[in-house]
This record gives C-alpha cells, sequence and structure tokens, in this order.
C-alpha cells in the first residue's frame, strides 16, 4: 500500500470537490438573482429537475429526490406560492393531484441551464479548456455510471 503525500491527504479531494460543486452553484443562485429569480435556491433547481416536462405528484416527487412525501409537499407548496410550480387534477386520474411548471419554473431552469454555460467558460478560462476537457472526461472516469441522480438531497440528509 503507497503511503499517502502528506502535502495532499485523501480527505482533501471530496473536500475540493465539494467546494467546487458549491462555488458553481453559489455563483449561479447569484446571477439567478440578478436575472429575476432570486428566491430560487439549490434544493428548488433539484425539485424543478425531477418534476420535469410532464409534470409528476407529491409522493412521486419525494421518490425522485429522496425524501418523504410531506418534505416533498412543502416544497411542492414554496414553488406554488413563488409561481416556480401549479397544482392542478390529474386528467387521467382525478383522484391524482398533478404539479406541473409554470412558465417562470420553465424559465428559472432555462437560465439556469444558459447560467452553467457561461460558468463552465468561465472556468475554462481560468484553467484552460484542455483542463477543463480533461476534468469532466477524469470525473466521468471514476464517477458511478448513474452519477446523475435527483436524490442528493436525500442523500445529503440522511
Amino acid at each position: 500500500m503507497a503511503i499517502a503525500d502528506p502535502s495532499r491527504p485523501g480527505y482533501q479531494l471530496p473536500l475540493l470537490l465539494l467546494a467546487g460543486f458549491r462555488t458553481l452553484i453559489d455563483d449561479l443562485h447569484a446571477e439567478l438573482a440578478r436575472q429575476g429569480h432570486p428566491e430560487l435556491r439549490p434544493l428548488h433547481g433539484f425539485a424543478l429537475q425531477a418534476v420535469g416536462a410532464d409534470g409528476t405528484t407529491a409522493t412521486e416527487l419525494g421518490q425522485r429526490l429522496g425524501i418523504s412525501k410531506q418534505a416533498a409537499g412543502k416544497t411542492i407548496d414554496r414553488l406554488v406560492a413563488i409561481g416556480y410550480l401549479d397544482r392542478a387534477n390529474d386528467p387521467r386520474d382525478a383522484r391524482r393531484r398533478l404539479v406541473t411548471m409554470t412558465p417562470r419554473g420553465v424559465d428559472g431552469l432555462r437560465r439556469s441551464a444558459e447560467i452553467f454555460d457561461q460558468l463552465r467558460e468561465r472556468w475554462a478560462e481560468t484553467l484552460g479548456p484542455e483542463r477543463v476537457d480533461a476534468l469532466e472526461d477524469d470525473l466521468r472516469t471514476v464517477a458511478a455510471t448513474n452519477w446523475f441522480r435527483l436524490d442528493v438531497p436525500g442523500w445529503f440528509g440522511g
């Protein structure tokens, strides 16, 4: 077994990855606020992604996010209150309440995608495009094959 480099202890890698993630998310939300979406929070982005273009129910949203139906309901309540989601009867099943994105929700997701492209470009300007490409390629190599899972809030929350 190789001895770790004392100047690069293993515990720093996940902390640096988290710091990079946090930097991107904080920069995203600062720009979203400047562009007219000051009330959006990181969890809201996960929730809007999980609602998707076709909508969902509170139970399904909870499953997708890895949170309880009650927590999903509170998140939905908040996003309805600030104009990002709507609730309506499901036209296929009157017993179900369908949650769908409003035009404001769609706009928030569209702007997020554009801002992430700008943030990636900023990193490429700082580090060089080859290094950002290599970083992404290397992370794809070591990350789990199901790396894009929407239950991150549940994973962090236990």
